[in-house]
């Protein structure tokens, strides 16, 4: 099955793509304070509500990635829905080959539970940073180990140990790459109980209404899989957090 239309199908309730609700998506917005025209980037955007909102409240102009075509045109059509400006545009392409005209010229970049695209948490810091003026944010999402996970919890789930770290070692990372930490938004049992959810219910409607999808069996198949180890294990053993980096001015 086409990994991004799996991911439409299984998403198609979810606001926000990722287990952060939107009164946290809400806060995020609130406390980073841009300047008008603030000139941003999200990479792995999704349906580009974080970018809307940036431009709603602050006219923030930049550019949305994704390789979902699905997210792309999700996020074209709430884009012309709720903001009128030509500011933000949204771009299908894979996040690791974007590069803004200028080394160290954005206000903020973003990349929020995607820093596989970039190899992991610690080069998604990097790449950002190379992004952002001094002063700017670098805005990520990362998933941390709330408890050892078991072994079975990793062959279920398709993760191996060393993928993740703990809360402290995502906060840390910044710190060592010369960011200050001001603020981390962190998920609570409620936001993965509405994230997972979600999906299951989006998956169960879709069946319902296409039931001869040759896709079917194994979007089903998938979804089964995930839920048992989301309620038999993940639970109880895997965080999320946003974590608010600024880069340090120059002195």
């Amino acid at each position: 099955m086409d990994t991004w239309r799996f991911y439409d199908i299984t998403h198609r309730e979810h606001v926000v793509c990722n287990p952060t609700s939107e009164e946290k998506l809400a806060r995020l917005v609130e406390l980073l304070r841009l300047p008008t025209n603030a000139q941003v980037v999200d990479i792995a955007c999704g349906k580009g509500e974080f970018l809307i909102r940036l431009a709603e409240a602050y006219g923030a102009r930049g550019m949305g990635i994704d390789l979902s075509r699905f997210y792309i045109a999700d996020a074209e059509k709430r884009l012309k829905a709720r903001v009128s400006n030509g500011g933000i545009t949204f771009t299908q392409m894979d996040g690791a080959d974007f590069k803004p005209d200028e080394p160290h010229s954005l206000d903020l970049a973003s990349c929020i539970g995607a820093s596989w695209i970039f190899g992991g948490h610690d080069n998604t810091l990097d790449t950002l940073i190379s992004m952002v003026k001094p002063g700017g944010w670098v805005i990520v999402g990362e998933p941390f180990w709330l408890q050892g996970p078991s072994g079975e919890y990793l062959e279920a789930s398709g993760c191996a140990r060393d993928d993740f770290g703990s809360h402290f070692s995502n906060a840390e990372a910044g710190e060592q790459q010369g960011l200050d930490l001001l603020h981390t938004i962190v998920s609570n049992r409620d936001d993965w109980d509405k994230y997972e959810g979600l999906q299951w219910f989006a998956t169960a409607e879709y069946a319902r209404a296409h039931p001869d999808d040759p896709d079917l069996v194994e979007l089903v198949e998938r979804v089964s899989k995930a839920r048992t180890a989301y309620l038999r294990w993940g639970r109880d053993t895997l965080g999320w957090a946003i974590y608010m980096f600024r880069s340090r001015s120059a002195a």
